[in-house]
């Protein structure tokens, strides 16, 4: 069922990770649904701010945002202040205009690395896109053509790299599979879920939808 409310339920009864925000990421393959999935999620609670690491690769450097996103959205937003960043554009190759990116009580950051080893300190959920890479890689490129061909070998050698050293699945609290009918969440096991995260008062397991 393509029910979030739930979901989003559990997601505000959590306690605050990064200041006074609940940071809530999206990970998975290039391909593999978090943007859509994001988005409803968003909707579903409320119209939480979501922030799209495709703003923060660039083409020389796909996976080197860590630094930036410390130091442009994580500080502030753990200080309680607004976070402002400069998302990159993509056709003409340089960054825009900043945007402000506020601490409401839940915030999305969806894009492949999302649950890396250096944001997950920051996290109250890392929920997993539990598609395969190849089906996840192959649904990008009939998404975006021929044209981007050549980005796409360059890209998905580039992920495979990257989750080889920094995997993110392992440490996913949810894994979430798009069905016909919605979404369908898997709850953490001991194979995928961090068994050293404290349970606090009121915090529920995800929804096995």
């Amino acid at each position: 069922m393509d029910d979030l409310t739930e979901a989003a339920m559990t997601l505000r009864a959590l306690p605050p990770s990064c200041g006074p925000v609940r940071l809530v990421a999206v990970d998975g393959h290039a391909g593999s649904g978090k943007s859509t999935f994001a988005t409803r999620l968003a909707a579903a609670l409320g119209g939480a701010p979501v922030l799209r690491l495709d703003d923060l690769a660039t083409h020389e450097a796909f996976f080197d945002w860590t630094e930036r996103l410390a130091e442009d959205v994580l500080g502030p937003l753990s200080r309680g202040a607004s976070a402002r960043y400069a998302p990159y554009d993509w056709t003409l190759r340089r960054f825009r205009t900043p945007r402000p990116l506020l601490p409401a009580p839940v915030v999305l950051i969806e894009g492949v690395g999302a649950g890396r080893a250096a944001v997950r300190p920051w996290l109250a959920r890392l929920l997993w896109m539990d598609r395969g890479a190849e089906e996840s890689w192959q649904r990008g490129r009939e998404r975006d053509g021929p044209d981007l061909s050549a980005f796409w070998d360059a890209w998905t050698r580039a992920e495979t790299r990257h989750f080889a050293a920094d995997p993110s699945r392992p440490y996913a609290d949810a894994l979430v599979r798009e069905w016909q009918e919605g979404y369908k969440w898997l709850p953490g096991t001991p194979a995928t879920a961090p068994q050293d995260r404290p349970v606090t008062h009121g915090e529920q397991p995800f929804p096995p939808y």
